[in-house]
């Protein structure tokens, strides 16, 4: 059975060159003491792995050892990603880890219990070279006797995926990252007292002078279908800003290329003090995503759908911020 760190034979090495060669263009070099690259990246159903370089028709799961070559390919153009969707099986994520190298950390919550959970943790990859961890890691969990605090109806339970905080350091800098996966439900309605409640509990914590560092930053698959909508509404009612040249980035595989805004689900957002929160100290750069389609597999021939199952059906979102 081959390992995941073999040499990968000459047909995969040379999709992974091409690979690399899209990735030159699309994201920018990381650079010691000038710059911190984040990603948020919902990995479809990242949990069970075929141990082979190319997964047959009878495998199951689908993705294989090529599939996360490609995977690590991308991760390693960031310095933390958040990860949405991983499941309790960690097979792929730990492949995908010994692939990394010893210069890779991994921060993971628990699986959330519960069919809302869904058996998904939340968590962050990130390279130790130019960040490190400062020492906060916490769940956003709302005590029953706080809710009274949040708008009556943004939140009639708890979180069904309970936001992922954790706290980094790079260059000097300390940045605290909120990533969460919003429930998706048995409808769009019912996303919005979630997306309400979460943009009020941030507002409060970014408020909070005891906190450790007031450099918030939220991201992860947010389930908005579309900026403008309710959803969308409820998410930056407190002040939450996503840069404008995200807007109009595709999140998903499958979106219409004439409408690119549609499918609003992944998102990068922070306060700027407009509406009273400290705001945050890194200027940004500039953002955008990976278009994997047609690089990571490209021999395959595979239907997007069939694709989604060995990579993902997001597309990588990331965000460039000056450290100087």
């Amino acid at each position: 059975m081959p390992e995941v760190t073999d040499e990968p034979p000459a047909a995969v090495r040379r999709d992974l060159d091409g690979l690399r060669t899209v990735l030159d263009g699309a994201v920018p070099p990381k650079q010691l003491d000038r710059n911190l690259l984040v990603a948020t990246w919902n990995l479809r159903h990242f949990g069970g792995l075929t141990e082979q370089w190319r997964a047959g028709e009878d495998d199951s799961p689908k993705r294989d050892l090529h599939s996360i070559h490609a995977i690590a390919a991308i991760l390693r153009r960031f310095d933390v990603v958040a990860l949405q969707e991983v499941r309790g099986d960690l097979k792929a994520l730990r492949h995908t880890l010994k692939l990394l190298g010893d210069d890779w950390g991994l921060v993971l919550s628990d699986v959330t219990r519960g069919d809302r959970g869904n058996d998904e943790r939340l968590g962050f990859v990130f390279d130790r070279r130019k960040v490190q961890l400062s020492g906060l890691v916490g769940e956003l969990v709302v005590p029953a006797e706080e809710r009274g605090r949040i708008d009556t109806g943004a939140l009639d339970r708890q979180f069904a995926r309970t936001p992922y905080a954790v706290a980094f350091r790079c260059d000097g800098r300390t940045v605290i990252l909120v990533t969460l996966h919003v429930l998706w439900g048995d409808s769009a309605v019912e996303r919005t007292p979630e997306l309400r409640a979460i943009a009020e509990w941030l507002d409060e914590w970014a408020r909070d002078v005891n906190a450790w560092d007031h450099n918030l930053v939220a991201l992860g698959d947010f389930n908005i279908d579309r900026r403008g909508d309710e959803r969308y509404d409820a998410f930056v009612s407190t002040g939450l800003e996503v840069p404008a040249d995200l807007h109009a980035v595709p999140r998903t595989i499958f979106a219409d290329p004439d409408d690119p805004g549609s499918h609003f689900y992944d998102q990068i957002a922070w306060f700027t003090g407009e509406h009273g929160q400290p705001a945050l100290s890194l200027s940004y750069l500039e953002g955008g995503h990976v278009d994997f389609v047609g690089h990571a597999l490209p021999r395959r021939d595979l239907s997007r759908a069939a694709l989604s199952w060995r990579i993902s059906d997001h597309y990588p979102l990331w965000a460039a911020f000056d450290t100087r």
